[in-house]
């Protein structure tokens, strides 16, 4: 049965209301949560970007049942993979459990500002095979020496490392990077509802001999509910029209200024014409089939804008988790 989760969106909210969302949404029923992990807005009228860390710890302590989750850390840039190593392990301690390491490439907006450069895609994935292995290594809880291409790591050792280590997902958008990460992680994250990703990432694994079983493959649909359908494609035009961009563009933009221009020209009709708008449960719900039909097993909700994000909770969220599990 598919898994639906709620998305902790640090690019509309600050950290006091996400941790109050996380709770509620606990409440309501999701079955995961999902916090993105930037150093800006997509776009200025976003106006968030909270420490993801400081927010999930936080929300681990609040919260006792749902599974969460990065969605997702890059952990070769702003980042070093030793210090990921180390706060995901904390994070799966306090949450006794619960919380799976989503990793990705990166974006240009959020690792620019380390001002280390922003290399081509073929080397950052090069780069995210050795932070896996290095965060891999030192969850075991030993003494690792670890001489790359790209990372070095010297007498280290992660001193609350979990049992069982710390379960990764890993982000994949085509062929090269699901041969090189479906060997390396536990479960598969995407942002299309491709089933050749499906069906890639499970042939990979195989062909590897990794362990089979369990994989999970999780997605995320953005949603913008709001009683007026007008309103809510007005929302979504201003908040969200930078998804249509693509992950080629939105990986290499490195400000929101720069989404800024580069989604001038989007109308508010393209935005309701890949993003369900308005009222109706149904069409909201409906949205998200394509993710079941390519065979992902978790799908995460994000409702558009803090603005409406309460009132979703309050009234919507219960009615069209029934729906969606419906489906």
């Amino acid at each position: 049965m598919t898994r639906f989760g709620y998305t902790l969106m640090t690019e509309q909210s600050g950290p006091r209301e996400l941790v109050r969302y996380a709770q509620q949404a606990e409440d309501i029923g999701f079955d995961f949560e999902v916090s993105s992990d930037h150093y800006s807005p997509w776009l200025v009228s976003q106006g968030h970007a909270p420490y993801a860390w400081s927010v999930l710890g936080a929300v681990a302590h609040a919260t006792s049942r749902v599974d969460l989750m990065t969605y997702v850390t890059c952990p070769t840039m702003r980042y070093h993979p030793a210090v990921v190593a180390q706060k995901s392990a904390t994070i799966q301690e306090l949450s006794e459990g619960r919380f799976t390491l989503g990793l990705g490439a990166g974006e240009s907006l959020n690792e620019h500002v380390v001002g280390e450069g922003w290399p081509g895609v073929d080397q950052r994935q090069d780069m995210l095979v050795e932070a896996i292995e290095i965060i891999r290594a030192l969850h075991t809880g030993d003494l690792v020496t670890y001489d790359g291409a790209y990372f070095r790591v010297d007498s280290a050792r992660v001193w609350d490392a979990p049992e069982g280590g710390v379960p990764l997902g890993v982000a994949v958008s085509g062929g090269s990077s699901l041969s090189k990460f479906a060997p390396l992680g536990d479960h598969m994250i995407a942002v299309q509802p491709e089933a050749d990703l499906v069906t890639g990432w499970d042939q990979e694994r195989q062909d590897a001999t990794a362990p089979q079983g369990g994989s999970r493959k999780i997605g995320q649909v953005p949603i913008s509910w709001d009683p007026d359908k007008d309103a809510a494609i007005a929302r979504a035009h201003d908040q969200f029209r930078w998804f249509g961009g693509g992950w080629a563009v939105n990986a290499d933009l490195p400000t929101p200024a720069g989404f800024e221009a580069a989604s001038q020209f989007v109308r508010p009709e393209d935005v309701a014409s890949s993003i369900p708008c308005g009222p109706d449960l149904d069409e909201l719900a409906e949205g998200v089939r394509p993710f079941l039909d390519a065979g992902f097993t978790d799908v995460a909700i994000v409702q558009i804008g803090d603005e409406k994000q309460q009132q979703f909770l309050d009234e919507v969220a219960g009615p069209l988790l029934e729906k969606l599990r419906a489906l």
